[in-house]
């Protein structure tokens, strides 16, 4: 299992027209991100979006940086 302290992320706050809340992406890790109403729910969202990301890449026998 991956964690989230393994690969470098960003957090930023989504603007009330983008449904409020915090956003986390993975620059290294092209379309992996989630959201959260805060940055704890964003956080452990982001924890389950990286291990979805990382086993959808290992399924399609692409590599993970």
């Amino acid at each position: 299992m991956t964690h989230i302290a393994d690969y470098p992320f960003t957090v930023r706050p989504l603007k009330q027209d983008e449904g409020g809340g915090f956003l986390i992406s993975f620059p290294d890790l092209p379309g992996c991100m989630s959201d959260g109403e805060t940055i704890e729910e964003a956080m452990h969202n982001a924890e389950d979006a990286l291990n979805c990301w990382m086993q959808a890449q290992t399924e399609a026998g692409k590599s993970i940086p």
